[in-house]
């Protein structure tokens, strides 16, 4: 069935009334690698409560299930994470109460057999004041429900993504993941049991359980913020990324930088096999 164009653009949510407390900003950094040495200052910082701050890609797990594109009638199974976007307007509080407001942002046939794109937004502002805190977007490739701009709709592109600098690095930071990582990750609330069943990833084409890619995602952001910003996460005003491939729980991963002045330009490489499995990041640095 093709997707409904209007009935798609028209989805939206409002106020929805969401928490988060500390415990879940530890486990956050904890499940991106923050902390292997706990006797590293500035990394304890982000996983115990005295003078504890958050990392800004905690934004993407403190509403899970705020916005679910199931809702929009696509073929779930053959659904892919495809990009994602975060603009902060303050940094992360390490715990607050929330107002979350959701929407389709555009909707894009790439024709029939070939998909469609799904942008949707999520706005978060704070309970007590009204504040924005930050604004998710997220792109969907739904590769079974192309075809719909036939009857109605739009058959446009997506906006392009950040094109990396042609030169070599200017940084790169080592990541090792560990082989429990996504059993960590989970508990943030993406229990997608690709993350953790042997016979449910093999059924899906893999060889084991995959690592998330918003955790693959915030292992980056660690990585930028070690090696470009002292570890002063208030420095992030937004990040930005596209998804190319999975990453497998135990592999070594390699974030490549580029800086050129407040933008920083950023991939991650599965360093065992090769394969780039964040590409075209793009981080936006400057003074809260």
């Amino acid at each position: 069935m093709p997707i409904d164009y209007a009935a798609a653009m028209a989805a939206h949510d409002d106020d929805l009334a969401y928490a988060y407390d500390d415990a879940k900003t530890m486990l956050y950094a904890l499940s991106v690698g923050m902390a292997r040495d706990p006797l590293d200052a500035q990394e304890l910082a982000f996983v115990y409560e005295k003078n504890l701050v958050a990392l800004p890609t905690l934004a993407t797990v403190i509403a899970s299930g705020a916005r679910d594109v199931r809702t929009l009638g696509v073929n779930y199974a053959l659904i892919l994470h495809g990009e994602q976007k975060l603009t902060l307007h303050r940094p992360l509080p390490v715990s607050a109460s929330l107002l979350v407001n959701t929407r389709t942002k555009g909707v894009y046939d790439k024709g029939a057999g070939k998909g469609a794109i799904i942008v949707s937004e999520i706005a978060i502002r704070l309970a007590d004041t009204g504040e924005p805190l930050c604004t998710l977007e997220t792109t969907h490739f739904a590769r079974g429900d192309g075809g719909f701009s036939a009857t109605s709709g739009d058959s446009g592109t997506a906006p392009a993504p950040h094109p990396l600098p042609d030169r070599a690095p200017d940084h790169r930071c080592v990541m090792p993941t560990t082989p429990v990582q996504p059993l960590f990750y989970r508990l943030l609330g993406d229990r997608n049991i690709l993350h953790a069943d042997p016979d449910a990833a093999r059924a899906a084409g893999f060889d084991r359980p995959i690592l998330h890619g918003l955790c693959t995602y915030g292992i980056c952001c660690h990585a930028i913020v070690k090696t470009l910003c002292d570890y002063r996460p208030e420095l992030i005003r937004q990040f930005d990324v596209r998804f190319s491939a999975p990453a497998f729980p135990g592999e070594t991963l390699v974030v490549e930088m580029w800086r050129d002045g407040d933008t920083i330009s950023f991939r991650a490489l599965a360093e065992e096999r090769g394969v780039v499995v964040i590409n075209n990041g793009r981080c936006l640095i400057g003074q809260p």
